[in-house]
């Protein structure tokens, strides 16, 4: 028995993912299987019912390497054959997906999305970015707000390294990060510190070390936190391994809708 855990909002995305979850993913009618856009709405504790009583449920949200989607100020699926979402298994990110033949991967770059390892920054470099996820993961993760993960966060780091940090947010309507570029704050970074953000993914696609949460997608090319002076850089095979299994791990609207994301992820 397929659930999706409906968001009260018609303008929401998930009224376009839910639909084709449920054409897409083969039903079982004696076991409920649940389904998650994002943390938003009441999902925090609903998630938390459905792990209490020990049933299957599958996390939706925007892929890891993909065109994006537009946020603001009504979100919309721009390119809807380079628009990926990932669906993970009671978990927020994949963390052991399998790399298959790599053709998936292949197919981003062919799309001209940005998808290839270009190798380490290892000149110099100034600062560590600390990179926080949304006030609605530090919760569901650490049982922090998000401003009391950016200071302990910020503590820790100080333990290991003494080099300059600067601090990134989501860029949201009037913030000061709005209209940013990622790209520009990862030019001579260190190394990026986060939680869950995806922010890790861009890092190393632009040459940058990381260090995330043993949840996040990154975390089997991440580093740790007390060996942030030396960093951890794994060699482009690893890398590339590691691509081939981001890519294996996301899907297009139509994908899900003919079944594919339900045949890769329970193969």
């Amino acid at each position: 028995m397929i659930i999706t855990h409906d968001i009260p909002w018609d303008k929401c995305l998930s009224n376009q993912l839910f639909p084709a979850i449920k054409k897409g993913w083969k039903d079982t009618p004696m076991k409920p299987i649940h389904f998650f856009w994002g943390l938003g709405s009441n999902n925090l504790k609903e998630i938390a019912d459905v792990k209490q009583k020990n049933e299957e449920w599958w996390y939706v949200d925007v892929g890891y390497i993909t065109d994006q989607i537009t946020r603001y100020p009504t979100p919309s699926i721009d390119k809807h054959d380079s628009t990926y979402f990932r669906i993970v298994k009671g978990n927020m990110h994949m963390t052991n997906g399998k790399p298959g033949d790599g053709s998936r991967h292949r197919k981003l770059i062919q799309q001209g999305i940005d998808a290839e390892f270009k190798g380490w920054n290892t000149g110099e470099c100034n600062h560590v970015l600390l990179a926080p996820s949304s006030q609605t993961v530090c919760i569901y993760m650490h049982g922090l707000s998000q401003e009391d993960w950016i200071k302990e966060a910020g503590e820790q780091i100080r333990c290991y390294t003494d080099r300059l940090i600067r601090m990134r947010n989501k860029p949201r309507p009037n913030n000061e990060w709005w209209g940013t570029d990622i790209k520009d704050e990862l030019k001579d970074c260190y190394a990026l510190v986060t939680n869950m953000s995806l922010s890790a993914v861009d890092a190393v696609l632009n040459k940058v070390p990381v260090v995330t949460h043993q949840n996040n997608v990154c975390y089997n090319v991440s580093g740790r936190l007390e060996g942030i002076n030396e960093r951890r850089m794994p060699p482009r095979e690893n890398m590339t391994v590691w691509l081939r299994s981001v890519a294996n791990n996301q899907f297009t609207l139509q994908e899900i809708e003919d079944g594919l994301a339900y045949e890769v992820l329970n193969a």
